[in-house]
């Protein structure tokens, strides 16, 4: 579907569309060692929970290829450290440690095989990640654009696209989805401050596409929401609580406040791998803080005096009160939500 691949295996290397470099240039980024996929994750070249989920599993890949002529005992050590090592990269998205543990399932169930055989399963495994993903993800936009309408406006924050996964997308591959269903749609895109997620790869991305876009700045939404006037906002998520708090890209959480001051439907799309029902409200997910030039230098240029306090946080929760819908690819759900996703989850609903 895309002109573009966000990630893709070759040879003996990740290979990752650079995303710091949009929508100037369009750059791949070679990895061939755990170190350098791990930056990559760090350093936003490749960014998005099921993206960095499935970079990650290719990342133990490479530490595999990395350790094979090691004897076994060291072999397994040396995959547990890169596992490690990915694991440290950003906190918050919970996809990033749901894949880690997909790979380590199969460490576990490699009992006998030799380093080869091995690190053959695990390339299997991040082949199968990516495949899945794009499965999941169109799946899920198929139960999205049902509730989307011929002629929306739709207001969307950071990158839940292509861009932000391996290859279809979550908040838009609901707009995708809807496209595909002949369905016309306007998008407006937040730039989403302070790294311009928005701007920069939303507005690159629906372009691709052929969907109708205009960018706005953050501090707009709400005149926005009054004049245009937006039918509704859809987001992606990176880390969703047991009662569907969602945690996802700083400022989501006004949007949705500004939402439910305009009677707006506010609908969140991510798929299962991304509820971590361990948590049983958003108060408890680990929120990144980034780097204060990201604030006070913004794309390399100085916004804020020297010495000032910058408070970055990259991410922020939506309380489940908010939402009006969770959309992923076993479906819709609808408040309260504890029940439909534990179901999805695989877990018996609290008592």
């Amino acid at each position: 579907m895309s002109a573009f691949q966000t990630l893709a295996w070759r040879g003996q290397a990740l290979v990752l569309l650079d995303q710091t470099r949009l929508p100037g240039e369009l750059v791949y980024l070679e990895c061939r060692e755990v170190e350098t996929a791990a930056r990559a994750i760090e350093e936003l070249v490749v960014r998005g929970a099921p993206a960095i989920g499935v970079a990650a599993a290719y990342g133990v890949v490479l530490g595999a290829l990395q350790a094979l002529d090691l004897a076994p005992a060291l072999f397994r050590r040396r995959l547990q450290e890169t596992r490690a090592r990915l694991a440290r990269t950003r906190p918050t998205a919970v996809n990033l440690f749901w894949a880690l543990e997909q790979m380590g399932q199969v460490i576990a169930a490699g009992t006998g095989l030799d380093n080869r055989q091995l690190c053959d399963r695990l390339l299997a495994r991040a082949e199968e990640l990516r495949a899945e993903d794009e499965a999941i993800c169109r799946r899920l936009g198929q139960h999205g654009a049902v509730l989307l309408e011929d002629g929306f406006k739709v207001l969307t924050h950071c990158n839940a696209g292509s861009l932000a996964t391996a290859g279809y997308g979550t908040a838009l591959g609901v707009i995708y989805a809807a496209q595909e269903q002949h369905k016309r749609l306007k998008v407006f895109a937040d730039e989403t401050r302070p790294l311009l997620q928005g701007s920069r790869l939303t507005a690159w991305e629906l372009q691709q596409h052929g969907v109708e876009v205009t960018v706005i700045c953050d501090s707009m939404a709400a005149v926005v929401m009054r004049q245009a006037p937006i039918d509704c906002v859809i987001v992606g998520a990176d880390r969703i609580a047991a009662n569907g708090d969602v945690a996802n890209k700083i400022g989501t959480y006004g949007l949705a406040v500004l939402a439910r001051a305009h009677n707006i439907p506010f609908y969140v799309a991510a798929p299962v791998s991304t509820l971590d029902l361990s948590l049983a409200q958003g108060a408890q997910i680990p929120i990144e803080e980034r780097r204060p030039e990201e604030v006070s230098q913004g794309l390399g240029r100085t916004t804020a005096p020297a010495g000032v306090g910058v408070y970055n946080p990259a991410f922020d929760v939506t309380p489940c009160a908010l939402v009006t819908a969770i959309i992923s690819e076993q479906g819709i759900a609808r408040p309260p939500f504890a029940a439909a996703l534990s179901r999805w989850g695989g877990r018996s609903a609290p008592g």
